[in-house]
């Protein structure tokens, strides 16, 4: 494999491990505060429609993506409604978002449209386009690093820069503010956080607000950046890959994003199936390099990643002692 050809599978790595890459990192703020949330796929399921349609109807990427998140913010307080005030199960609260979300958005996107459940093709304004980053064109013909910035970080639209900047912010808010102190203890001992007298309700709704609005990126970068409107079912299960990759990176952010380029890179290995071909020498079928990110999922979830701890407070609804 050329140096070529291996810039454009990172650089699909890159546009494929973005909307897992929100999703977990929304998934790691719903459970670090002791809210399991497998509602992710739903999430950007709506959000997903509702910023296709949005951005189809007004012809801007940014309304769409601000009816993205709206849409699954409403899922967000749903899901905080069900598990947090009225402490239900958390796991089937997040399942029934999920079929509910697989059912809807099919059904709204057919009444509005009537082009069996997808929206309209987006075009122009109404999708994120490719940003060149500066000295991109100046630095394309340095040795290895300029065509590596040229090639795979330049030339991506705006929401994949801020996924990546989410990161470090996550980290950040996490692990070096008070709120971040809060809520991870929260999702370790609420009890003993009540008493310091922080509200363990107000604390877990906040974390399953955020969720709501990086799955709400997650969808609406899929809709009007990663292809050019929804389509049915078009998260493919990309909600229940971004929780393998949370466990995968122990409910780490730096580690949701290793995690997720490495599900990322067998998405975009799947797709260049001349390159497998080239280096096993053998004709690998191309569903069986599809089914790679799926196939991994399942030996994480088996434990094959070691250890993992999750919040020992996560999954379990706060009842305050009298």
């Amino acid at each position: 494999m050329d140096y070529g050809t291996l810039l454009q599978l990172l650089d699909s790595t890159l546009r494929l491990a973005t909307p897992l890459l929100l999703a977990c990192l929304a998934g790691l703020w719903s459970e670090r505060a002791g809210v399991f949330d497998i509602g992710l796929e739903g999430k950007m399921l709506v959000a997903a429609m509702s910023s296709g349609a949005v951005a189809f109807l007004t012809g801007s990427a940014w309304a769409g993506l601000a009816a993205g998140i709206g849409a699954s913010v409403v899922w967000a307080v749903l899901h905080g409604i069900a598990s947090i005030t009225f402490r239900g199960n958390q796991l089937i609260s997040g399942v029934a978002l999920n079929f509910l979300a697989s059912g809807i958005t099919v059904l709204v996107a057919q009444a509005a449209f009537s082009q069996g459940g997808r929206t309209p093709a987006l075009s122009g304004a109404a999708r994120f386009n490719e940003i060149t980053l500066p000295f991109a064109d100046t630095l394309r013909g340095v040795p290895i690093f300029g065509r590596f910035y040229a090639e795979v970080i330049s030339g991506h639209s705006i929401l994949v820069y801020m996924a990546l900047l989410a990161v470090p912010v996550t980290w950040w808010l996490l692990f070096r503010t008070r709120f971040g102190l809060r809520l991870r203890a929260v999702g370790e001992n609420p009890a003993a956080v009540d008493t310091a007298g922080v509200s363990v309700i107000g604390t877990r709704y906040a974390a399953v607000l955020i969720t709501g609005l990086l799955c709400g990126m997650a969808g609406a970068y899929m809709a009007t950046a990663l292809q050019a409107g929804f389509g049915r079912e078009m998260t493919a299960g990309r909600g229940y890959i971004a929780l393998a990759a949370l466990i995968f990176a122990k409910w780490r952010p730096w580690g949701a994003l290793w995690a997720t380029l490495l599900f990322g890179f067998f998405q975009a290995l799947a797709l260049r199936p001349d390159v497998v071909a080239g280096i096993t020498r053998t004709n690998i079928p191309v569903p069986a390099l599809e089914a790679l990110p799926y196939v991994l999922t399942v030996l994480v979830l088996a434990g094959f990643v070691g250890k993992a701890i999750p919040p020992r407070a996560g999954g379990e609804p706060y009842i305050k002692e009298r």
